[in-house]
């Protein structure tokens, strides 16, 4: 799933885009096919993430963020602009093609200085978030085992249902479920179960365009359902293709910003 790299990046990476196929597809094959749904060279946009309490307290935070494929290595980088408690901060992930773990950084502006994100540390929530830091990696494909366990419409749509279960005993989500288009393996909803297998997390997929002929999610919640707390994601002025340097994305980068 790999068409999020951070948003765009962080939520294909979670969902899966896709190819269109008319013959039944065992669970492990619709993912193949939706993992590799092609996301261009590059890609920018401005993302306003909302995040709502309980209480329905709302704090809303405006962020630019640009990812690139790079070939063996696809790199995401995001800077937050307001509000000012949160501006300046910035985080950077490197998704490798081999089974190499991601590389996750994140700047503090009030530390000054880039952190390294610990493999100990990928379960914790993102500033706030309702994303993980693995939420906003890249999840490998044979790190879980996938099965199909039906058909059925969401909202109308035809969809697959495939559950991931994972391959190791210590990861935060014992299984996911997930609803992808027939017609063109989008993704549309899924579900993230916790340790306990209860339900944890609902991730759905409220928007989707195609822009430059790329899938694009441009507007996503991700609400957990034991805090009764909730993420939006709502991608604007989208760009793919446009030539973003290598130099992006570097540590150096994060500290000085755009």
């Amino acid at each position: 799933m790999k068409n999020l790299k951070l948003t765009t990046v962080i939520i294909i990476s979670m969902i899966f885009g896709g190819y269109t196929m008319s013959a039944q597809l065992t669970g492990r094959q619709i993912v193949d096919k939706a993992y590799n749904i092609p996301t261009g060279d590059d890609k920018t946009s401005t993302l306003t993430m909302t995040l709502t309490n309980k209480q329905g307290k709302q704090r809303i935070r405006k962020i630019k963020q640009f990812s690139k494929d790079m070939g063996n290595v696809e790199k995401s980088i995001m800077f937050f602009q307001s509000p000012a408690d949160v501006k300046n901060t910035s985080f950077m992930n490197w998704t490798y093609d081999s089974d190499k773990s991601d590389d996750q950084w994140i700047y503090l502006p009030a530390l000054k200085k880039v952190k390294r994100i610990s493999s100990d540390s990928k379960s914790d929530y993102f500033m706030g978030s309702d994303f993980t830091y693995d939420d906003l990696g890249d999840r490998k494909l044979d790190a879980d085992t996938h099965k199909l366990l039906k058909t059925e419409k969401l909202n109308g749509v035809d969809c697959y249902v495939v559950e991931s279960v994972s391959k190791d005993e210590d990861y935060m989500y014992s299984k996911t479920k997930t609803w992808i288009r027939k017609s063109n393996f989008v993704g549309m909803k899924k579900e993230f179960y916790d340790e306990d297998g209860e339900l944890l997390k609902i991730l759905t997929i409220k928007k989707v365009q195609k822009i430059k002929g790329f899938w694009v999610i441009t507007n996503s919640e991700m609400k957990n359902v034991q805090k009764n707390h909730k993420t939006s994601m709502v991608l604007t002025n989208v760009q793919i293709n446009t030539g973003v340097s290598d130099s992006k994305f570097s540590q150096r980068t994060m500290m000085r910003g755009m």
